[in-house]
């Protein structure tokens, strides 16, 4: 629990933690390559360390080594069953994409997760990947989960029925594994980081529009993967920065790839005095961001979109809070089934604050702007992450104290979330 309050300004450089999507993907990758992988600037989080542990569990090295991470390949064909049930924790991420290559490579596997993972649905993996050739066995779409020796079709062909990244990654990691030829149509132009790394491992893979083509028999060669800082913890800095008047803000080598930085033309679109300064193109964009205080305008937000900021949309409500006119965001649905049920977690703990928040069925309308106001109000974050982070910056627009309950939260994907916030506060 903390307490926490409105403040005069901001101030200072933010290095955000490496990117959770990359991170995940390097180490998957990492050990299905042949070869020693080295990753630096690896998330040290809750969710990333339970993707290690697993690949650990199925066989593959993987240690910390000149402040990097080592990652010994074990090639396709190199995995062994684990000896323990898989405990995802509360990761989606880990479940989804690792569920994929448990079920390419043929393992046996038992998975469960905690509470709030054990309500998340899986079946939209699941049932894709049981039409391919997989045995998968779950609680009714959710977990806990059994996957049985299988081999998967020579041949795949998949059509998106959601905007789950995860869910394509999946299908593609098995695809691999099991030396397939895969294709994918994704005419939801979800998140592409598995794509991009796959090239940097060396697979062949076709983007054509909606249609992605791997060939079969892939065989990825270790790489050294750079990890970029994460758009989805930058984020809480950058809506902090055009909210908290008279701060001076710089948020270091963020990662800008267009299929997660929807938050930023967003952003712009609504008014937004953001400074985007490129430092790197290899593979993902990468940029040092500087957010200037703003006065913004509402708008609508919904359609292609919504895929590229799905994360974001939290603290993306909370600028909306602080706009001139009514927002709507709409199409994003999927927020309900996030680690919380983020249209009602965000309504609810705002509107504690004096927002004028309504829940939709897929989304919000927002009116704005509001004086945020709390007299030691107790908000939640409903043990979810991005909640807690966005809870905390919206302290600090707040007058009086605000009391945050399930702040541990950000261990997820932002350790040292309040440590930073602790170091910008203007003493």
């Amino acid at each position: 629990m903390k307490k926490l309050n409105k403040v005069p300004s901001l101030n200072g450089i933010i290095s955000v933690p490496g990117d959770k999507s990359i991170s995940h993907r390097s180490l998957i990758l990492g050990a299905m390559a042949t070869g020693i992988t080295t990753v630096s600037n690896l998330l040290n989080s809750a969710d990333v360390n339970t993707t290690k542990q697993v690949l650990v569990d199925l066989g593959v090295d993987i240690w910390n080594e000149a402040g990097v991470t080592k990652i010994n390949g074990k090639g396709g064909d190199n995995f062994h069953d684990p000896k323990n049930v898989l405990d995802m924790g509360n990761s989606g991420t880990s479940t989804r994409l690792l569920t994929g290559l448990i079920s390419g490579a043929g393992l046996y596997a038992r998975i469960i997760g905690d509470d709030s993972l054990s309500k998340r649905p899986m079946d939209r993996v699941t049932k894709p990947l049981n039409s391919f050739g997989a045995k998968i066995e779950s609680n009714n779409g959710r977990l806990p989960m059994n996957i049985h020796r299988s081999r998967l079709n020579k041949e795949i062909k998949f059509e998106l029925q959601v905007g789950s990244a995860q869910v394509k990654s999946a299908v593609m990691l098995a695809g691999i594994v099991n030396g397939s030829k895969t294709t994918i149509i994704d005419n939801f132009n979800t998140r592409n980081h598995t794509e991009v790394m796959l090239k940097q491992f060396g697979a062949e893979i076709e983007v054509a529009g909606a249609e992605i083509s791997i060939p079969a028999d892939q065989h990825l060669h270790s790489v050294n993967v750079a990890v970029p800082g994460d758009i989805s913890s930058a984020a809480f800095w950058i809506v902090a920065g055009l909210l908290v008047k008279d701060s001076n803000l710089t948020i270091k080598n963020v990662g800008l790839n267009p299929t997660r930085s929807g938050i930023i033309k967003i952003l712009q679109e609504m008014n937004a005095k953001i400074d985007i300064k490129r430092v790197n193109d290899d593979g993902e964009i990468v940029a040092d961001i500087k957010p200037h205080f703003s006065q913004l305008t509402a708008m609508n937000i919904g359609g292609k979109v919504i895929p590229t900021c799905i994360d974001e949309i939290p603290i993306l409500a909370l600028a909306a809070t602080q706009a001139e006119g009514r927002t709507i965001i709409k199409d994003a649905s999927e927020l309900r089934v996030k680690e919380s049920n983020r249209i009602t977690t965000v309504t609810t703990e705002l509107n504690k604050l004096g927002a004028n928040i309504q829940a939709t069925e897929d989304g919000f309308i927002i009116y704005g702007p509001t004086k945020l106001h709390s007299n030691d109000v107790h908000v939640s974050s409903n043990k979810d992450h991005r909640i807690a982070m966005m809870l905390a910056i919206a302290a600090l627009i707040t007058e009086g104290n605000v009391i945050l309950e399930d702040d541990d939260s950000v261990g997820i994907s932002y350790p040292t979330f309040f440590s930073d916030l602790e170091r910008v506060v203007a003493k």
